[in-house]
């Protein structure tokens, strides 16, 4: 069967003879031309258009770069058309909300034209266009924010990132009641959660599915062959670059489900212990795996509660040394913990160069992953290790590893280290902490 033709109209004149598109271009009046840099119909490709129909949630899952926030920009746009429009925009945070859906490079602000572009108002968290219609910025780690505001529209960026995604769902929903009708869009890369599916097998939810490669000509080519070689044929790039909502891997130690029901809903302050615990990469170059550096607690009930992911990408020694330094001052924690088989004395020698008295503990793998990663698995079922927030990049690690299967997790072998640490080593006795902040 043929498939489809998904290219833009843009894409289609580009792709004619240059003899061709020249003369339609200029067959076109000069006002039309001008009007073509706005005009989403022209730049976007079938896919990224707003379905038809009487739907109440637009649902976007598609892989990284595929142009989700552009699509939920324009989308935005057409709707603040209305002039009684009063239109919800949400990101994970109140900063990525600002930086990515109203600032960021497809975000409203840079897609609108010079007469119709919105002022944005910091201080109030809010989008005030030309015609009147009105744009609210939340946060989605504040859903009972929703509590009182009604919109007659909404963009969702990311909802699969959020600490209770169905928690501000459920209180978004309550107040979408203006318009006809009421509508959301939501655009998201895919995670296998509950909720999410729920929403996926709503009969009022509509669906767009798209890969990274769908949008490849916009992208530069050393970012696609990157993505190609690296994770090409693995699960992560099946969920991140293909769109795909995965379901559990057969053998696997967690499940997002297992996180998921003992997460966290606060950060508790009665901890007796924190540590930051390293996982070192063996090299420093562009091609070197993540430094893991995971910020883990106990409290005086023996639970484990992970705090932070302060992970750092393709980062050199000495980059990687001061964000977990960073990590110790900031979370008040009183142990540096790092796996030292490949570094040995190099990765205390880093550390001690920059803080010479840092509280360190240097650990030797003489078990394989999969041996050390069991117990600790074992007390997740047991209902004693939470997250205090939702760590994507880990928790992915966590729930794709297998032996022999998977890449190095550098995220779950900190984590591993950290609560062998903190609820299985021989210093498990409570003692008083003393605080940063403390005289």
């Amino acid at each position: 069967m043929r498939q489809p033709d998904d290219r833009s109209i843009a894409e289609r004149v580009a792709d004619l003879g240059a003899e061709r598109r020249t003369a339609l271009l200029q067959a076109l009046p000069p006002q039309d031309c001008a009007l073509l840099e706005h005009d989403w119909r022209f730049w976007a490709r079938p896919s990224q258009l707003a379905p038809l129909g009487d739907w109440q949630c637009w649902l976007v899952l598609a892989g990284r770069g595929f142009g989700k926030t552009r699509m939920g920009a324009e989308w935005v746009r057409d709707k603040a058309r209305d002039c009684d429009a009063r239109i919800a925009l949400a990101g994970a945070s109140f900063a990525e909300t600002r930086a990515i859906m109203v600032e960021g490079p497809s975000g409203i602000l840079n897609i609108s034209a010079d007469h119709e572009r919105p002022v944005f108002e910091p201080s109030k968290h809010m989008l005030r266009w030309p015609n009147g219609a009105i744009g609210y910025l939340y946060s989605g780690d504040q859903p009972d924010s929703l509590r009182g505001p009604q919109h007659s529209a909404a963009w969702i960026d990311e909802l699969a990132k959020f600490f209770d995604p169905a928690s501000f769902w459920d209180m978004l929903s309550m107040g979408l009641r203006l318009g006809s009708p009421p509508q959301a869009m939501v655009t998201t890369t895919p995670r296998p959660l509950p909720f999410l599916k729920d929403l996926l097998a709503q009969e009022a939810t509509v669906t767009t599915s798209g890969s990274t490669w769908a949008n490849a000509r916009n992208l530069a080519p050393s970012f696609i062959a990157h993505m190609h070689k690296h994770y090409g044929g693995t699960r992560l790039g099946a969920q991140e670059l293909d769109g795909a909502i995965l379901e559990d891997v057969a053998g696997a130690l967690w499940t997002h489900a297992l996180i998921e029901h003992y997460r966290a809903p606060m950060v508790p302050t009665d901890f007796v212990r924190i540590v930051v615990a390293i996982d070192p990469p063996v090299t420093a170059h562009a091609a070197s795996d993540a430094c893991g550096i995971i910020v883990a607690a106990r409290d005086d009930a023996g639970h484990g509660y992970v705090l932070a992911d302060e992970s750092v990408e393709q980062a050199s020694p000495a980059q990687w040394s001061a964000a977990a330094l960073d990590a110790l001052q900031t979370y008040g924690a009183d142990r540096l913990v790092a796996e030292v088989n490949q570094g040995g004395d190099l990765v205390e020698t880093l550390l001690r160069t920059q803080v010479p008295n840092v509280p360190y503990r240097a650990v030797r793998a003489v078990r394989g992953k999969w041996l050390r990663a069991e117990p600790i698995a074992a007390l997740y079922e047991q209902g004693r290790i939470h997250h205090c927030g939702r760590f994507t990049r880990l928790e992915d690690e966590m729930t794709n590893y297998v032996p022999g299967q998977s890449h190095s997790p550098d995220r779950l072998d900190a984590l591993v280290w950290a609560f062998t640490d903190l609820l299985l080593g021989a210093d498990q006795v409570p003692s008083i902490r003393q605080l940063k902040n403390d005289p």
